[in-house]
């Protein structure tokens, strides 16, 4: 043992002692220190990615607001007090994964949102004033910050039904069950194109939760539609700062937000049915004995009353044999010239089409004038200087088309057709071919006059001016115009492009405005295609006897048996007893307050769900 003095402790070794017994506490205490510090991080982390909510309001209003939902980078639309998500918006074109800050670029506006993504795009969403009490509305905008930026935004249609925009080849009810690749929002001939968009269609699409989305007319629009899952809107890339802009509103359930959008007619055209004439067209003295053969035949089954509809070939063939000093300087001594009086107490109706042949004596007068840029659409050769006629193909053969941009020219055409009309005592004009665009069709780019649907609605203007008994072939924002609107052929056979889709397109026509329609026959409108199934002609008879127009290309002696001739007699009597005065009394509500005249099912349950996908059931009103 070591011997030292009692009461001393020994100073060398305490200092030893003490340092050997403090070194673990320092590094206790620094791990310590480590460990709660990364409690924190994780624990903050953690709560940025699950105890914080993935959604963030960023525009609130009174009845509703959008919210942006990490996850899937989308835009929601609420409906307040409930709480209940009316529309899920995947946004596409920028990165999505970057969600908006909390701060708001427009914060000194408390009724806008802005947010730009960096080179990307920008996104600004305001409130606007509403149509009506109860209803809240969005604008959203977005504008690229680059050339090749597409802006695309997506519906969801999970567990919510769409309607409007455009009618397609094979109708459906509602929109969910379509599927189209994405391509530009212009109305086309679906003879044509049968994967395109058909030819009346309107920037406007409405939800069964109450929502309501209109683009802005001079936005250029592409639309895709993939089947049950969603439809998409988008700009064309490689177009500088063009932007994305559409409203939104919100509404309490599906029939309150459509009766805010209303269309206007001037009155209907009683005549019907229309019996289309399909017979001898070679000379104007064979289509003058066809036709008269056909209304002694209607006679003979008492069916004398309606209109006889003659194409546009047979038009011109007996034009062509009338004093018109813009068709030809004599009368043409080989036919006599056409009486309606043969075929009363029939009336008669003509088609024309703003198509000519580049060999027309029209067309090669205009070219000798020198009015061929002002009388027809043309291209601007490069260098500048002069311009040819932009040409297309219509019925088989190379033709210019009107321009509807010249002032001059809409004049001289409507003048034409007034003429041919007084010539051949025409009670109706039915004028073909104003769907589609000519420019597009050949990846040519259009003027701005032009662009996207601006040429049917310029047309339809125009025609507007030759009274209310005028058919038109197409519509865009013409919906307010007193034109009836033919509806595209449908197929001799029960398919959603043959029967199927005659419910869902008088449904889809009317919700867009277009409430007086004529519905194409079931067999005989498009060549070769020819009833075959008696059930099929008598099924399709029973549906067109409560719409505005009753339009036969094929009689019923020609398909069926005499109890299906005396069956079309009955039914003509129907219609023409039972349900004109009920168009003409929904038409008056239409132009009062805007409400279609053929509604769905949902009109009368609103929050039905059941109701939202009917598409073989309409109304007439609320009362039949």
């Amino acid at each position: 043992p070591l011997t030292r003095r009692t009461g001393q402790i020994p100073e060398a070794n305490w200092t030893l002692g003490l340092r050997e017994m403090t070194e673990p506490w320092k590094g206790a205490v620094g791990c310590f220190g480590v460990a709660v510090f990364f409690a924190m991080t994780i624990g903050i982390i953690s709560w940025q990615a699950v105890e914080q909510s993935p959604e963030e309001w960023v525009l609130r209003g009174r009845a509703g607001g959008m919210l942006w939902e990490r996850r899937r980078g989308a835009l929601l639309l609420r409906a307040l007090p409930a709480g209940r998500t009316v529309a899920v918006i995947a946004v596409g074109g920028v990165p999505a994964a970057e969600p908006p800050p909390p701060r708001d670029h427009c914060w000194h506006d408390g009724g806008t949102f802005c947010y730009a993504w960096e080179e990307d795009a920008e996104l600004r969403l305001s409130l606007e004033a509403p149509p009506a009490p109860g209803t809240e509305c969005y604008g959203v905008r977005w504008t690229p910050l680059r050339p090749d930026v597409v802006l695309k935004d997506c519906f969801s249609m999970a567990n919510i039904s769409w309607y409007g925009g455009a009618s397609v080849r094979a109708q459906r009810w509602p929109l969910n069950g379509a599927e189209s690749l994405a391509q530009p929002f212009v109305s086309g001939d679906l003879s044509k194109n049968p994967t395109g968009y058909g030819p009346v269609l309107e920037r406007y699409f409405l939800s069964s939760t109450g929502v309501t989305v209109t683009v802005a007319p001079d936005v250029p629009l592409f639309l895709s539609l993939e089947s049950d899952r969603h439809f998409c809107l988008e700009t064309p890339a490689g177009r500088a700062s063009v932007p994305l802009h559409y409203h939104l509103c919100v509404s309490p359930d599906v029939a309150t937000a459509h009766r805010h959008v209303g269309s206007q007619l001037l009155s209907l055209p009683r005549r019907s049915p229309v019996w289309r004439y399909h017979g001898p067209a070679s000379s104007a003295a064979r289509v003058q004995r066809g036709l008269r053969a056909l209304a002694r035949r209607l006679k003979r089954h008492r069916l004398q009353q309606g209109v006889l509809a003659l194409g546009e070939h047979c038009t011109a063939v007996l034009a062509a044999v009338e004093d018109l000093p813009s068709e030809q300087g004599k009368r043409q001594q080989s036919a006599p010239a056409w009486d309606p009086a043969l075929v009363e107490p029939l009336q008669v109706s003509i088609t024309l089409s703003p198509y000519t042949s580049i060999a027309s004596p029209l067309f090669l007068r205009s070219l000798r004038d020198g009015a061929m840029e002002s009388s027809w659409l043309s291209l601007q050769l490069r260098g500048g200087g002069c311009s040819v006629p932009l040409l297309t193909r219509w019925k088989g053969q190379l033709c210019a088309r009107l321009n509807v941009s010249s002032q001059a020219a809409l004049g001289w055409y409507l003048t034409r057709a007034r003429r041919l009309r007084q010539a051949l005592g025409a009670s109706y004009v039915a004028f073909e071919g104003a769907e589609g665009n000519a420019f597009l069709e050949q990846d040519v780019q259009p003027p701005p006059e032009l662009a996207g649907d601006r040429y049917i609605t310029a047309l339809a203007a125009a025609l507007a001016g030759l009274g209310n008994a005028t058919v038109i072939s197409a519509g865009a924002r013409s919906s307010h115009l007193p034109l009836l609107v033919q509806m595209s052929p449908l197929r001799s056979d029960w398919s959603h492009a043959g029967l199927k889709g005659v419910i869902p397109s008088v449904l889809h026509y009317s919700l867009l405005g277009y409430n007086f329609l004529i519905p194409e026959a079931v067999g005989g409108s498009l060549a070769g295609d020819t009833p075959g199934d008696p059930e099929l002609y008598v099924r399709w008879l029973q549906i067109v006897t409560f719409l505005p127009v009753m339009a036969f290309s094929t009689p019923p002696w020609l398909c069926c048996d005499a109890w299906v001739v005396n069956l079309t007699r009955q039914c003509i009597q129907r219609h023409r007893d039972f349900v004109v005065p009920l168009l003409l009394k929904y038409s008056q509500e239409w132009l009062r307050l805007g409400h279609p005249i053929f509604r769905p099912a949902w009109w009368l349950s609103p929050t039905d769900p059941t109701a939202f996908t009917i598409e073989d059931q309409f109304l007439i009103g609320d009362e039949v």
